[in-house]
């Protein structure tokens, strides 16, 4: 069974259409390529499914279940994260306290989903009169152990200000495992960083798959996408005009559908 299914999306912004009829499926274990030119709606399409925008027409379902999704926050519970193209990283703080962000280990919310609640909803038990101090040791043994599982060499105290785009990308992928999702999308995650740092990201992609996590993956990077995705979408003008494998297509017939050489395929 799907992980994820689209039915027949819309998305308008008044008199502007967006996306127009989108439909889509996502299997566990599976990483797609999201690809078309700037303006195509990729971004609007994945901004969908993690539940910044919600759609104008159509149905979302994960798990074979129609829901709706009401916000970021409610999407991440259901399952969905997301990384966005600026990775939403603070320049100042650790690699550990950037996968922790708002949800913060203590000694009163001993889990990322327990932080997450309001303050007066945490079990105390007979922790009721403990001041509540951030947990620290707890928080790098955690951070550490993502980055292992990814096999990346970020440490969890490294500040992020001194990282390279590679671990960047380490620390905003670590943030996602935290809530053990099931599908994880990116936002061109290899725009603007090295070769060598694009091979990284590229394997960090591969560990979540090992995982049996589906990825969606948004890249202007033709060759990328070929690396590591096992279907690609081709979106212009905010239409599906490709839906298939990547072992069935190359990087010609891919240009050309986003280019509109070719009308589909």
């Amino acid at each position: 069974m799907a992980v994820l299914e689209l039915a027949n999306i819309a998305k308008h912004y008044g008199a502007i259409t967006a996306l127009t009829d989108i439909s889509l499926t996502l299997n566990a274990g599976e990483v797609v390529g999201l690809v078309g030119d700037n303006g195509a709606g990729k971004t609007t399409l994945v901004k969908i499914i993690a539940g910044n925008f919600h759609p104008s027409e159509g149905s979302i379902s994960l798990d074979g279940q129609v829901v709706q999704l009401h916000g970021p926050k409610d999407a991440r519970s259901k399952g969905i994260e997301i990384v966005y193209q600026d990775l939403a990283l603070a320049d100042n703080l650790t690699a550990a306290a950037n996968i922790f962000l708002g949800r913060e280990l203590t000694t009163i919310a001993r889990t990322p989903q327990e932080a997450e609640l309001p303050f007066w909803q945490r079990k105390r038990g007979w922790r009721l009169f403990m001041p509540e101090i951030l947990d620290y040791r707890g928080m790098y043994k955690k951070a550490g152990e993502l980055f292992a599982e990814l096999k990346s060499e970020t440490r969890p105290r490294d500040l992020v200000r001194r990282m390279s785009g590679g671990q960047r990308q380490a620390v905003a992928i670590a943030r996602t495992r935290l809530s053990n999702p099931k599908i994880v999308l990116m936002d061109e995650p290899t725009a603007a960083i090295s070769v060598r740092q694009v091979a990284e990201v590229l394997n960090l992609i591969r560990r979540l798959k090992e995982q049996g996590i589906a990825v969606v993956l948004i890249s202007h990077r033709i060759p990328d996408v070929f690396a590591v995705c096992d279907r690609l979408v081709v979106l212009r003008r905010g239409r599906k005009v490709a839906d298939k494998r990547v072992a069935d297509s190359s990087p010609e017939e891919v240009t050309g559908l986003i280019t509109g050489a070719l009308q589909s395929a």
